[in-house]
């Protein structure tokens, strides 16, 4: 997305409380935190396809409250801005100041900095751990499908294997490893046997092994 460098702030508007308030946002607070971890996840994966689809991801949830997003680049550091749809011109590209009444609205979040969540490359180093255990124990068909397994949860939702849900198993199951894995038949056959041993050597209660 191609943002402008104007600052909220810098617009004028009126606003006792300030951007980023998120007493005073429309936006609940699980869904800033969602859109600012697939904002850091877009910016640390290498892959641009994977990038993109996080930002899609993003889009889709904000436009569930008539949000939108973009990134600003401030003197010294990027910053995620989450604002109403309707003070973006989508024709230009830009924000609309004639169109903010209430700054408050707005959530502003700076992305440079020490104590960001969800260390990207920290996550992706205990995947790669887990896969060559995995690999090691159990052969190469149980650790290319761990390795695979390791890619979503690195890069759609930056956990550790051990810690991704039922369903995100089962997204991955009926979605992702269908869709973008290209499996051999041996690894098509063997997947359900492979999630079992993956869970078993991350020390991790066993999912249903029909992805029900």
């Amino acid at each position: 997305m191609t943002d402008s460098n104007e600052s909220l702030a810098e617009t004028g508007a009126d606003s006792e409380d300030g951007a980023g308030d998120l007493e005073t946002t429309e936006l609940p607070a699980d869904i800033v935190d969602e859109a600012e971890r697939l904002t850091r996840i877009a910016r640390e994966t290498p892959d641009e396809n994977e990038a993109e689809a996080r930002r899609e991801r993003r889009a889709t949830l904000l436009s569930e409250y008539d949000f939108t997003a973009r990134v600003r680049d401030d003197d010294g550091g990027d910053t995620l801005v989450l604002h109403p749809a309707e003070w973006h011109d989508s024709e230009q590209g830009v924000i609309r100041t004639d169109r903010i009444a209430d700054l408050s609205r707005a959530v502003e979040i700076p992305l440079e900095g020490t104590g960001d969540p969800d260390d990207w490359n920290d996550v992706a180093a205990r995947n790669r751990e887990l896969v060559e255990r995995v690999r090691e124990n159990h052969g190469d068909v149980h650790g290319d499908n761990a390795a695979t397994l390791a890619d979503f949860a690195s890069n759609h939702y930056a956990k550790p294997i051990a810690e991704l849900t039922d369903a995100e198993l089962r997204e991955f199951r009926t979605e992702y490893f269908v869709r973008n894995a290209w499996p051999s038949a041996e690894q098509r056959d063997a997947i359900a046997e492979s999630i079992e041993l993956i869970s078993e050597t991350a020390d991790r209660s066993v999912p249903d092994r029909r992805g029900r």
